[in-house]
This record gives C-alpha cells, structure tokens and sequence, in this order.
C-alpha cells in the first residue's frame, strides 16, 4: 500500500523514534513530501542506516542519538536542530514502548515508572525543548501516535494505559494553549500496528504503517491547521 503524497515542501520535521517499527515508512513518506528530517533514536547506527536509505541531500537530513527521558540531552537535541536547520516546525512522537498482562494488584512500580518514561516524560522533555522553535516561527505540528486505551483502558493493562493516558492529557492541554498561535497538538490513535501486508482474506486487526503515515501527512499539513486537539482514529473498519 502506497502512501499518497501531501506536499510538506521544505518543513523541518523531527521524527522521534524514526529507527522504530513505524519510524522508517513515516520517514519515507515525509521525505518523498519534500521535509528536510531530522531523525531521532536512542542509537546512532539504525539512523545513519535509514539516513542512507532515504538519500536525501546531506542538507535535509539530520540524525540525532539522544536520551529522551534526560531534559538535558532533548535540549542538546533541540540545539542541534536549530544548528543543522535554523528552525524546527514538526515534531512527530512515536517513542514508546508496551507493558502489559499483569493486575494492578500485583503490577511491580518498575512497570509504571517505566511507561511514564517512555510515553508521558520522553513527550513532556519534546515539547518543553521545542515549543519555542514553534512558536517562533509562527507555525508548528506536535502529533503523536496514541491508543484509544488512553480513555478505555482495559483489564491488566494498568502500566500501559496510565503512560498513555499521561501522553493523552499532555497532549490535550498543549493544544488548549496553542490555539491561536498557528500551532497544533493532535494524538493519532491506533489499537495495533501491522507488521506485514494485509490478508484480503482475512479481516484486519490492526492499522497498516502507510495508513498511519498518510494521517501523519495530513496532519502537519496547511489543509489540516483547523484540527487541534483531536484524537484521531485509525481503527473501528
């Protein structure tokens, strides 16, 4: 399934967790829209791998191995971005992990501390980094990729859907406070992500990474400056 092209002409987009499980076909669709990127991961390696994948000209892209749960090191990252750029307008958040399978009762504190970490506090340190940059230039996207867990949580799901639930509330305060300023705070939300083409036989589960990426697309398009605060769904066919 292809993605279909939006025109995102010269945006500096910083795509956090680009390496990841859905990082790479995002990547693809927002160079292929004309993004200059700025790709973020906790190892150099994989970055400087879909770096070269993309071959997009050494002055549109940009990879960065940072620490995101560390304020200090999302700050090194939002001044190397500003250094390579001169200005950051999209921040994609896909950094996140899973726990799950186990009752409140007996859910160990590592659990939830390690969920806050991965959803609430790497998105917290993101924005508090790169607002300015946002704001400044007058126009800015902040989306991330969420769960309808957030608002429903499930049984034995307690670690994940209080992490997500953080991100959540996070993301729909930013946007109360951005409006008007031509900047945006949206959460996509995905129940399951594919991870290999869908079966025309058999009915889909889960939201293939194109699907979530043309989303992506939208949303951090002039077309799409309207839509704040919104939890977008990519699931329910």
């Amino acid at each position: 399934m292809g993605v279909p092209i939006m025109p995102i002409q010269d945006r500096i987009v910083l795509i956090a967790g680009a390496a990841g499980g859905l990082g790479p076909t995002v990547c693809r669709a927002f160079a292929g829209a004309g993004a200059s990127l700025a790709l973020v991961g906790s190892r150099p390696e994989p970055l400087q791998a879909l770096a070269a994948e993309l071959s997009l000209p050494a002055e549109r892209v940009l990879t960065h191995a940072a620490n995101l749960t560390d304020p200090a090191a999302v700050a090194g990252l939002a001044g190397a971005v500003q250094a390579k750029f001169g200005k950051a307008e999209i921040v994609i958040h896909l950094v996140g992990g899973y726990k799950g399978g186990t009752p409140l009762a007996d859910l160990d504190l590592a659990e939830v501390e390690a969920m806050l970490d991965q959803h609430l506090w790497t998105t917290f340190h993101m924005v508090r980094a790169f607002l300015p940059l946002t704001l400044a230039a007058k126009w800015g996207r902040f989306v991330v990729v969420s769960t309808p867990m957030a608002q429903n949580p499930a049984a034995k799901q307690g670690a994940y859907a209080v992490g997500k639930a953080a991100q959540d509330v996070l993301m729909m305060t930013l946007a109360q406070e951005l409006k008007g300023t031509g900047v945006t705070a949206n959460c996509l939300q995905v129940k399951s992500i594919e991870s290999a083409p869908p079966d025309p036989a058999k009915p889909r589960t889960g939201t293939a990474p194109a699907e979530i990426a043309a989303a992506l697309l939208w949303l951090c398009s002039d077309e799409a400056g309207a839509t704040n605060g919104a939890r977008l769904p990519l699931f329910g066919r």
